[in-house]
């Protein structure tokens, strides 16, 4: 993989002023769930995608969601999940666009130069799994059982540019 996130692309999350996405991995790498608010594909993703980002919450990454839409409807679309997962909201699609991403639900994990080391679009399960297994390698941590019992049936996903 060789997609690298411009520096200067902003990132604006629901609680905060919005910043260039260099500024959110000076620290840490970011691992990101890209979903569309106006799909039912999204919809049946995002206990799935909380739970795998739960997961890495105590590894040395920031996770959160992106959500292709304004602050008010991203927060209203993912409830309680923005109290507990950083969430940014992307409503004209500039960072799902500057990915290169074709479909959503996405999940990306960018380092520090926000090169693009691994991503997983639609919801195919064995995707997601070595996904998650490669970010447990890199992060040093262990990752999730990818599918569990409540995860929906795999699906191929919507298109990312709406």
């Amino acid at each position: 993989m060789s997609t690298t996130l411009d520096a200067d692309v902003t990132l604006a999350p629901l609680n905060g002023d919005p910043r260039p996405a260099g500024d959110w991995v000076t620290v840490f790498h970011l691992v990101i769930v890209a979903l569309d608010p106006y799909t039912y594909e999204s919809s049946w993703i995002i206990n799935t995608a909380g739970r795998v980002l739960r997961n890495f919450v105590g590894a040395d990454c920031r996770v959160a969601f992106l959500v292709t839409a304004p602050a008010r409807e991203s927060e209203e679309f993912l409830g309680p999940w923005t109290k507990e997962i950083l969430t940014f909201a992307d409503e004209d699609r500039a960072v799902v666009r500057a990915l290169g991403l074709a479909s959503l639900p996405a999940i990306v994990h960018l380092d520090h130069r926000l090169t693009l080391r691994a991503s997983a679009e639609g919801w195919n399960p064995p995707d997601w799994r070595e996904f998650a297994a490669h970010l447990g390698r890199a992060m040093s941590w262990r990752p999730p059982v990818i599918p569990d019992g409540s995860d929906p049936p795999p699906f191929a996903g919507t298109p990312a540019l709406g």
